[in-house]
C-alpha cells in the first residue's frame, strides 16, 4: 500500500486531503458522518480579531454546478474561539488549522499572535482573498504590494506553518504567489472563490444582499486547476489546491498539476462523507499505477 503522508513546511499530513474553510464548520459538525481524525487536516471557518455578524440575508444562492456565497466571515472573534471552540477541537487527532482574516494588517497580526500561543493549532491559513467583505480580505490579495505587506507582518508574528490563501480575481496569480513566498509564506492555497452574481429576473433584483458573492463548486474546477498548475511552476513552496474538487479523480488531477495537498469545499454540502471517499480513491489510484507514495504524483503531469 502506498504511503499517503505529505509535508507542508513543518506540517505533517497523514494524507493530502483537507477541508476548505467555511465549508466544514469546526470539524465537529461532520463527526456523526465520518471519523474526522482520518483527514489530513481541517481548516476551520474564518476567524477575525473581533466579532463579525456577516452580511445581511439572503447570502447564499445556487448556480449551475456550483453556488454563490456572501456570508461575510461571520464569526464570534478569536477570543471566543480560544475560550469556547479550541478546548473542544484541540484533541481531534488531525491538523486543526485556523483560517485568519482581517480588515487591517494590524487585525491580521493580532489574531495570528493569539493563535500562535495555541499548542494544538500547528498552522494558520491567511485569508487575503475573501471577496465577500467590504474592507480587507481580497483587497490585500489582489496586488503584490498588498499581499507582501500583510504576509510579511504576519510572518514576523506567527512562528508556525503559514499558508496563504490566494484570490483568483487577479490578472496574474503567479505574481501574488511569488510575493507571498518572498515574504515568508510556507505554502500557498488556491483558489478562493471567483467573484460572481445572480439575478432574480421576476423581481429585477440581485439574489444576494451584497449583489456579488463568491462562486464555488464544480464549475470553477478548470480555472482552479489551471491556476494551481501555473503557481506550482512559479514558486518553490508547496501548493495546496482547491476549487471544485468533488471526487478522488479531481484530487489526483490537482496533484498531477503540482498540488502537494488538496482541500474539499462545496462538495461537503452535497456528500458529508466525500473526504473519506477521496482518500480511498487516491490510495487506490496510487496502488493501481504502482506508485509508492502520494508525493510521487505531485507535479507528475506530462506536458
Amino acid at each position: 500500500m502506498a504511503k499517503l503522508n505529505i509535508k507542508i513546511g513543518d506540517l505533517e499530513l497523514k494524507n493530502p486531503v483537507m477541508t476548505a474553510s467555511g465549508t466544514y464548520g469546526y470539524g465537529e459538525e461532520f463527526a456523526d458522518f465520518i471519523d474526522i481524525s482520518q483527514l489530513g487536516g481541517i481548516i476551520v471557518k474564518g476567524t477575525t480579531l473581533h466579532h463579525r455578524e456577516g452580511n445581511a440575508y439572503p447570502r447564499m444562492a445556487e448556480t449551475p454546478s456550483g453556488m454563490l456565497n456572501a456570508v461575510g466571515l461571520q464569526n464570534k472573534g478569536v477570543e471566543y474561539f480560544v475560550e469556547n471552540i479550541y478546548p473542544r477541537i484541540s484533541q481531534i487527532d488531525t491538523n486543526m488549522i485556523v483560517n485568519v482574516s482581517g480588515s487591517t494588517i494590524d487585525d491580521y497580526v493580532k489574531t495570528a499572535e493569539i493563535i500562535n500561543e495555541l499548542e494544538h493549532i500547528p498552522a494558520i491559513e491567511l485569508n487575503i482573498s475573501c471577496p465577500n467583505v467590504k474592507q480587507g480580505g481580497m483587497a490585500f490579495g489582489v496586488t503584490c504590494t498588498g499581499a507582501a505587506e500583510v504576509v510579511k507582518a504576519v510572518r514576523s508574528a506567527y512562528k508556525k506553518t503559514l499558508i496563504v490563501k490566494l484570490s483568483p480575481n487577479v490578472t496574474d496569480i503567479t505574481e501574488i504567489a511569488r510575493a507571498a513566498e518572498a515574504n515568508g509564506a510556507d505554502s500557498v492555497s488556491l483558489i478562493n472563490t471567483l467573484l460572481g452574481m445572480a439575478i432574480d429576473a421576476e423581481k429585477r433584483r440581485p439574489v444576494l444582499s451584497t449583489v456579488t458573492g463568491g462562486m464555488s463548486g464544480a464549475a470553477v474546477k478548470p480555472i482552479a486547476l489551471r491556476m494551481v498548475w501555473q503557481v506550482a511552476k512559479a514558486v518553490n513552496i508547496p501548493v495546496i489546491g482547491l476549487g471544485g474538487i468533488s471526487n478522488w479523480k479531481d484530487a489526483v488531477e490537482f496533484m498531477l498539476a503540482g498540488a502537494s495537498a488538496i482541500q474539499i469545499g462545496t462538495a461537503n454540502f452535497i456528500d458529508p462523507t466525500v473526504t473519506i471517499k477521496v482518500i480511498d480513491g487516491i490510495n487506490n489510484y496510487l496502488d493501481r499505477h504502482g506508485y509508492q507514495s502520494a508525493s510521487d504524483i505531485i507535479g507528475a503531469l506530462e506536458v
